[in-house]
């Protein structure tokens, strides 16, 4: 990896983890106190890390850069579904309990967010685009993933930022998840499948971070509640788009690169 990427990994995981070590403390009872919203402020660690970097390493057209993807709405129907399509997946989901259980049980967890009980479905889905979207998309899919991309092929590249994007997640499960192997393993594979998946849309779309961020915000709206079934199937959709789409670009549009000039004025887009 350029020293650009490596250093933005580091600055994630620092800012990111400053938020996490006082849950994953608590969670251990090594201490106590930790307001929950700082699950949520760890979010916006990716988000943080690459302004930062990217404001270094290509000054004020690197920041113009990163940000010129944010506004990239015009996508095509086509792809504004695929963006949505975790909600379709587990609508499908939904109605199928409805139709076996004769009620909507599954459905209610739609937009749940823990550290913000009582929150209106909607509202947390809101939420959810804003910090598991925004927050994260801009760093993983918006600076990291192009300049992998320039380095290696997409798939090579989804598979390296997955790992690193799982290691990410490490201390909650000190105090979110279960501790287990079988179920690190399973969260690890998710991740990495979601990172093939994400790529497709990243690279389909000509670098739609908003595709990406709407995604990402409506998968974790729609898993915060229940639905393995939803992340099952986005583990079939990356081994899909990988036969379908072979391994270089993951998408039928070439993939998103960004190459960092040692030079002051900084990074080049291309793609």
């Amino acid at each position: 990896m350029s020293k650009a990427v490596t250093a933005y990994f580091v600055l994630a995981y620092l800012i990111s983890w400053c938020a996490y070590a006082p849950l994953a403390l608590q969670g251990q009872g090594l201490a106590r106190g930790a307001p929950g919203w700082l699950h949520l402020a760890a979010g916006y660690g990716p988000l943080l890390a690459a302004v930062i970097v990217a404001a270094w390493t290509g000054g004020a057209a690197g920041l113009r850069d990163l940000l010129s993807r944010l506004t990239r709405w015009r996508i095509g129907w086509g792809w504004l579904a695929a963006a949505f399509s975790p909600l379709a997946v587990f609508g499908v989901v939904a109605l199928a309990m409805r139709l076996v259980a004769g009620n909507w049980q599954a459905a209610s967890g739609f937009g749940q967010v823990a550290e913000l009980p009582g929150l209106h479905w909607l509202a947390g889905w809101l939420v959810w685009i804003l910090i598991s979207g925004l927050g994260e998309e801009t760093g993983w899919r918006g600076f990291a993933l192009p300049r992998l991309q320039a380095r290696y092929s997409a798939r090579d590249a989804s598979f390296r930022l997955g790992l690193l994007w799982a290691g990410w997640h490490a201390p909650t499960f000190f105090y979110n998840y279960e501790l287990s192997l079988f179920f690190i393993f399973a969260f690890v594979a998710g991740i990495v499948a979601g990172a093939i998946t994400l790529t497709w849309l990243y690279n389909g779309t000509g670098g739609s971070l908003l595709a990406t961020i709407l995604w990402h915000g409506t998968y974790n709206a729609v898993v915060a509640g229940s639905s393995g079934v939803v992340a099952a199937a986005v583990i079939l959709a990356s081994v899909l788009i990988i036969r379908r789409y072979g391994p270089e670009t993951l998408s039928p549009r070439p993939k998103q690169v960004v190459i960092d000039k040692p030079a002051p004025k900084g990074a080049e887009r291309g793609g």
